[in-house]
């Protein structure tokens, strides 16, 4: 019994020693934490003086105790993050206090109240910072900058004791979303996951009711979520655009960007209207404009076409002329078609142009970057024209998001596992018969690979993969843009920013 409460004690030390917990709450904190052991006594014990960068290694005790007791049903990582969580409640404010300390920091600098924010959501193990160190990350030269890889480990599969635990519980509306206010506090289920230490900090954007939160998978520094307080689907409009230039009239040391608002070209989340954004400068954001299109009835915005591998027009302004041109350049694409590219912007009713819009600023001006999308689909191209391919499956399949848009790729967990085989099969030089069924996807990819370094050796051979994974990710990029990079492409891109100009005449 001694362990407990020493862990107990640790808990809270940590929790003060992170500004989670004041002094005056020490005693409550405590008395929380028994009440949710169910241990009815206390016993005084001495605390480890240990500091420490996440409270994981002490809630790993705590939890351990609290199977070999039997309050844990299956000691499955699901039902360990539910108990997590809640241990972690119990040494944290409550959501008033939290909004009342970010405002008072936000009224000297926003950048305080974020900073201060952030620091919170990783000491109260809501960012689980040592779960997510799992990650595998770099950053690869490209002919476009330096892009991000990570190979997501963060997220751990569900074992078959959960999987079975799913068929058993019933299916529920509430939350309604894993975005949804409503999840602030949530004890979480099998599910639906724990939210117990979650915290949220309501923002105005255009007079509306939004919240700031950090996302519990960051990808990159900041990475925060922007969402409605109403459970409403994505939309992109003109009040879309006006959302991200309040946001970051407000934040002006973030960028935030909306994902698309249809299939296949969106996020993974289309049921309830959300902005990413955070404190980083992604490969995208340092691309140069690599040709400037004049738009004459807005002559205070630098509008340009962007060198990167997706169809980007940037626009650099006064705010509310950077809104007027985005929001017109997004109402002509998304009545413009151009077959002779494949564009075609309805099927019957069916709309197939949107656009990924990010916003940021620039000193006194205000800066949108307009990533023009469309997810038609063909006969040839079931999963999308403008998507990866099929032959590029076999390192990215799913939706190319605001994320990946900006030059950051999330790969799915499978490719940590299969990029070590595959280096095995280079040095030895294994023979195709010789590959395992399930590596068989990456063959044609390692054999360019292999013609292409005559001398892979175990010293290189994961430097040279790291590599080839960032080129086949600029591949996957150039898939979902729908102006390609060679002449032809570029010629479209151009009549399209014609078109837009002519439009632009006519309306005058």
């Amino acid at each position: 019994m001694e362990t407990i409460f020493a862990a107990i004690e640790q808990l809270i030390r940590y929790a003060e020693q992170r500004g989670l917990l004041a002094p005056e709450d020490e005693v409550y904190a405590r008395n929380r934490l028994l009440a949710t052991l169910r241990l009815t006594e206390w016993q005084p014990a001495e605390a480890k003086d240990v500091p420490l960068a996440s409270p994981a290694p002490i809630l790993d005790v705590i939890i351990d105790w609290a199977y070999e007791q039997g309050l844990l049903e299956t000691n499955t990582t699901t039902e360990r993050d539910i108990w997590d969580a809640k241990l972690m409640d119990c040494v944290m404010p409550r959501p008033s206090e939290v909004i009342r300390a970010f405002y008072e920091r936000y009224r000297r600098s926003p950048q305080e109240a974020t900073n201060w924010f952030y620091s919170l959501s990783r000491a109260s193990n809501y960012i689980p910072m040592a779960r997510i160190a799992q990650n595998q990350q770099w950053k690869v030269s490209t002919a476009y900058g330096e892009l991000d890889i990570t190979i997501n480990l963060a997220k751990p599969e569900k074992d078959p004791k959960e999987i079975a635990k799913l068929k058993e519980v019933p299916s529920s509306s509430y939350p309604k979303c894993v975005l949804c206010k409503e999840n602030e506090g949530y004890e979480g289920t099998w599910r639906h996951p724990a939210r117990s230490n979650h915290r949220v900090i309501p923002i105005t954007l255009l007079d509306e009711q939004w919240y700031l939160q950090y996302s519990p998978y960051v990808y990159y520094h900041e990475h925060c979520i922007v969402f409605s307080a109403e459970h409403v689907p994505m939309k992109m409009e003109r009040k879309t655009l006006e959302r991200l230039l309040d946001f970051v009239e407000k934040f002006p040391h973030y960028f935030v960007g909306s994902n698309a608002d249809l299939p296949i070209v969106g996020g993974s989340i289309l049921v309830h209207d959300h902005f990413q954004g955070g404190c980083y400068t992604f490969a995208m954001e340092k691309a140069e404009v690599e040709e400037h299109i004049p738009l004459p009835s807005f002559p205070s915005v630098t509008v340009g076409i962007v060198r990167w591998p997706m169809s980007v027009i940037r626009l650099t302004g006064p705010k509310e002329d950077v809104l007027d041109a985005a929001a017109f350049l997004y109402e002509t694409w998304r009545t413009y078609s151009d077959p002779s590219v494949e564009i075609i912007a309805y099927s019957g009713d069916v709309p197939h142009n949107t656009i990924t819009p990010i916003a940021r600023r620039r000193g006194d001006l205000f800066e949108l970057d307009i990533v023009l999308r469309n997810n038609r689909t063909s006969p040839e191209y079931p999963y999308g024209i403008f998507h990866p391919h099929e032959e590029l499956h076999h390192i990215k399949k799913e939706n190319i998001g605001l994320i990946e848009v900006m030059g950051l790729a999330v790969l799915p967990a499978r490719l940590a596992a299969e990029l070590e085989t595959l280096a095995d099969y280079l040095v030895h030089q294994t023979k195709k018969e010789d590959w395992d069924e399930s590596m068989q996807k990456h063959w044609d990819w390692c054999e360019a690979i292999r013609s292409a370094y005559p001398d892979i050796t175990k010293d290189n051979v994961h430097d040279i993969l790291k590599y080839e994974v960032g080129q086949r990710f600029v591949t996957v990029l150039e898939h979902a843009g729908v102006f390609k990079r060679d002449k032809r492409g570029k010629d479209a891109f151009r009549r399209f920013m014609q078109h837009a100009v002519e439009r632009m005449s006519s309306l005058v």
